[in-house]
């Protein structure tokens, strides 16, 4: 298993490049959102190995009339992701617009499921075509992402299990789960065989592990019991001091490192 942390929450003090510098000497991969703008150049020359990024930028998943617009900016950035060794290329419900819904919507429809499922299907078609895989993060719409449609864990799985295709997985934030949903181990479990990458932040606060409700140890645990061989990604904001944060994300998956031969 390999550990991620996300630069745009962690060593906010510091330019965006020197945080990436700083997630790599500590011995992470990276995650980023939005790739536009960057110095793609200088991101490379830290020699960071980069997890995942945000892979679309206008339009919605569910919504027949915007989701060429998801498939249109999903091409425009694969070149992006391709330059800086990105996999994964992270994807939405519908369109966010600073962390909000762009078109805010409270109640799916049948229209929406099946245009979900399609569009989804068509990114999967176009990662197999690049080597890159499109993920599905859930989220939660009852603090960070009012109006998102379909947007629960069981409805982003049940999504890319419609879609059935490879490059077509979920992102599985389970921050986003534990205010949403809760009962994070059987969600896991149930998820296994369609996670492309898994997300981690405490609640209350999105704050690194340990710093809340969540036992991201007993997390830990199942996913290695049920042979979890991907990346955790630490997606969360650091309580105090950003070093100390990244030490305590990886002590709450320390079972990996003592389970190795």
């Amino acid at each position: 298993m390999r550990l991620a942390v996300c630069a745009e929450m962690v060593f906010t003090d510091l330019p965006f490049v020197e945080r990436v510098k700083r997630i790599h000497e500590a011995g992470f991969d990276v995650e980023i959102w939005d790739a536009r703008g960057k110095d793609l150049q200088a991101l490379k020359a830290t020699g960071a190995a980069f997890s995942s990024m945000t892979g679309y930028s206008a339009g919605s998943l569910v919504d027949p009339d915007t989701a060429d617009d998801v498939m249109r900016t999903a091409e425009a950035l694969i070149p992006t992701a391709l330059e800086l060794g990105v996999s994964r290329m992270v994807v939405h419900p519908a369109e966010l617009v600073d962390g909000r819904a762009a078109r805010p919507v409270y109640r799916s429809t049948g229209p929406m499921w099946a245009t979900g499922a399609r569009t989804l299907e068509r990114l999967g078609r176009l990662g197999e075509k690049h080597g890159v895989t499109f993920c599905l993060e859930n989220l939660n719409t009852i603090l960070d992402h009012p109006g998102i449609p379909l947007a629960r864990a069981k409805d982003t799985l049940a999504l890319v299990e419609a879609a059935a295709h490879p490059h077509a997985r979920m992102m599985l934030d389970l921050y986003h789960a534990q205010l949403g949903e809760g009962n994070l181990i059987e969600l896991v479990r149930s998820a296994l065989p369609y996670i492309g990458e898994i997300q981690v932040a405490d609640v209350p606060g999105r704050c690194e592990p340990g710093t809340g409700e969540i036992n991201y140890e007993a997390v830990a645990r199942a996913l290695a019991d049920a042979g979890y061989e991907g990346t955790v990604g630490m997606e969360a904001w650091a309580k105090d001091d950003s070093s100390v944060a990244l030490d305590a994300f990886r002590a709450a998956f320390s079972i990996y490192a003592e389970e190795k031969p």
